[in-house]
């Protein structure tokens, strides 16, 4: 369930992105945030508005369902989609939600990448989310981090790539929406199937 709410800004996010007139730049959400909107891209901009009003629906509910306390990746991502989307609102150009998820991915792979040095206890954050499951030895936990690793640097270069570079980011918004998770669920299955000799039980 936390999951899928996790994931409800990004769906409502494409619905509008879908379903809006790049030209239409009276819409309702842009008069709402107070956006003057732009010439063509007017539904990255009416998208980018529901997606903020989204992540505060969204993460204040968890806040609350979550005893008044949010995760550290989700006040960065909150964070982050405020800071983002209020300068591309507040400017009327998409180039700062684009950077968004790019710069998240590589927060969270510097933070994956880091946690083994300079946290009290030395041990990498992959350690923590599967010990319960995997068992390695401490370098073997060190391989495993790096390979979290890749996995968010990979995905903040294809950000920038769809964002960027392949056809000036007409297909932004769909592999913001469905390649984002479809790269990150195949590489877990992918990992998990490489490491399947160290899962605890065969269950």
């Amino acid at each position: 369930m936390k999951a899928l709410l996790d994931y409800l800004p990004l769906i409502i996010f494409f619905y509008f992105y879908k379903t809006t007139d790049p030209k239409d730049n009276h819409h309702p959400l842009l008069q709402l945030v107070g956006s003057a909107g732009n010439a063509d891209q007017n539904h990255i901009l009416v998208a980018t508005s529901a997606l903020l009003i989204a992540t505060l629906i969204v993460y204040g509910c968890l806040f609350i369902f979550q005893k008044f306390r949010l995760e550290k990746t989700q006040w960065f991502i909150v964070i982050m989609s405020l800071v983002f989307g209020g300068i591309t609102l507040a400017l009327s150009d998409v180039t700062y939600i684009k950077l968004k998820a790019i710069i998240i991915n590589v927060g969270i792979g510097i933070a994956f990448l880091l946690t083994p040095y300079f946290t009290k206890d030395r041990q990498p954050i992959i350690k923590k989310l599967f010990e319960s499951i995997l068992q390695f030895d401490d370098k073997g936990w060190i391989r495993l981090n790096w390979i979290w690793c890749i996995q968010f640097f990979i995905l903040a270069a294809l950000h920038g790539f769809f964002g960027f570079v392949y056809m000036d980011g007409k297909y932004w918004g769909e592999f913001t929406a469905f390649g984002d998770i479809i790269f990150t669920l195949s590489y877990i299955a992918i990992m998990f199937f490489c490491v399947r000799k160290h899962f605890k039980s065969p269950e």
